[in-house]
């Protein structure tokens, strides 16, 4: 592969990556609760897990299952289950933000959750975001099929521009969260969870609803093409 068309993928998935790395989302909320608890290293924990769901949709991609999740019933499938975690998941940090308080949860550096438990979770709410799913299957889908040109080398500048732009970004903010537990106070802590929830359960109205219009109105023409079939 030509350095030059490796070093411009690279560089585009990394620009791209951030992109999407900046969105409100599980991820960043998890990020930095975890790290108001457990310090920086929480950050780069997490993007572990999420860099090996990563891995497995680029390796599925690259296997061909771009065509299958593009299907109209996986789609609106995408929406609704993924949204309904949202949901859940918001409603969670609701009930839960008052009730620990960033001087509790802070005084204790030592790890609350073993390494594989943050790993783990990193990519539960990867892989249970419906952003994520669909962008891997609309914007990562080409990108994998534009690096694939460049043979397995190119799809390996892909990942790893886009995997670095996920732990720059992810660790930078872990940094600040836990750097900042001695000025940063409950009032403060709690408003950005609070904003993390709203965030979240609106982007999972949002998916539900979008997932089961979609799916109503696809349902509706296949429903009328096979009666015209008939």
């Amino acid at each position: 592969m030509p350095r030059k068309a490796g070093l411009a993928i690279f560089v585009s998935a990394f620009v791209v990556g951030l992109s999407g790395a900046l969105m409100p989302g599980p991820l960043l909320t998890l990020d930095i609760t975890e790290a108001a608890r457990q310090g920086f290293w929480a950050g780069p924990t997490l993007v572990l897990g999420h860099a090996v769901a990563e891995l497995l949709a680029v390796a599925l991609l690259v296997k061909g299952l771009g065509r299958f999740i593009r299907r109209w019933y996986v789609i609106g499938g995408i929406g609704v289950v993924g949204g309904g975690f949202l949901l859940w998941m918001g409603g969670a940090i609701f009930t839960t933000t008052w009730t620990s308080p960033l001087s509790g949860i802070g005084a204790d550096l030592s790890p609350a959750s073993p390494f594989w438990v943050l790993a783990g979770s990193g990519a539960l709410v990867s892989v249970t975001n419906p952003y994520w799913l669909l962008w891997w299957a609309t914007i990562g889908t080409g990108y994998v099929v534009m690096s694939l040109r460049q043979g397995i080398a190119g799809v390996g500048s892909f990942y790893a521009g886009h995997i670095l732009s996920d732990l720059l970004w992810y660790s930078v903010v872990a940094f600040i969260i836990a750097s900042g537990r001695n000025f940063l106070t409950d009032s403060v802590y709690q408003v950005v969870l609070l904003v993390c929830g709203v965030a979240l359960v609106g982007l999972g109205a949002y998916f539900v609803f979008s997932g089961v219009r979609f799916l109503w109105r696809r349902k509706a023409v296949v429903a009328g093409e096979s009666e015209e079939e008939r």
